[in-house]
């Protein structure tokens, strides 16, 4: 299919067939019967599915910023409303919404749709948005060494919205602040109004 992405490097790939077995396990487990029609190919849809939601495990996200560039840009830069999938490490349930990116370079840029790479590398695997919100500020710290770093992440839950407390609609909201953001308030300020445009 054109386009589409190479998720074969993913452990899930590697280890096609026992997945497959657990999964049929599984449905065995909950009362299916596994032989009837429609069941027939779920074991081998979900382990496809898996090496796609779970393909951040094959990659080291400080990796995907790939080449920097120097340039002697030191304003705030906003990548904003890049959409991403996870799964909730509790449930194993998805959630998703958009992360928000913005960083004060100090000599050194990355490409703009790095940043989305980003995003998925930290997001595909079992996560907490805390976590996702924090590693995405730390990686950019460490790899960008920029004067700071804000990140905001919105997040709906299915574990909350589906089952449990059953709160469809309701949002999560995390943020990280490193190096000026974390000193400044006029800066948190006008990133979180930049976000609002």
């Amino acid at each position: 299919m054109a386009g589409a992405k190479d998720y074969s490097n993913s452990d899930v790939s590697h280890n096609r067939e026992k997945v497959e077995f657990h999964v049929r396990e599984i449905l065995k487990l909950i009362g299916e019967d596994v032989e009837r029609e429609g069941l027939l190919e779920t074991p081998a849809r979900v382990t496809r599915m898996y090496e796609e939601i779970f393909a951040g495990y094959a990659v080291d996200p400080r990796d995907v910023l790939g080449v920097t560039f120097d340039e002697q840009h030191e304003e705030l830069v906003i990548v904003k409303d890049i959409v991403y999938y996870s799964q909730c490490e509790h449930h194993m349930a998805p959630f998703f919404g958009m992360a928000h990116i913005g960083y004060i370079p100090s000599g050194k840029i990355a490409g703009l749709s790095k940043l989305a790479r980003l995003v998925e590398a930290v997001s595909r695997r079992l996560q907490v948005q805390e976590r996702i919100t924090s590693q995405i500020a730390d990686i950019l710290e460490e790899v960008l060494q920029p004067h700071g770093v804000m990140v905001v992440v919105e997040g709906e839950h299915l574990c909350m919205c589906s089952r449990g407390v059953k709160k469809p609609g309701s949002k999560t909201v995390t943020s990280a602040v490193r190096g000026q953001f974390r000193q400044s308030s006029a800066l948190r300020s006008e990133f979180l109004e930049l976000l609002k445009r």
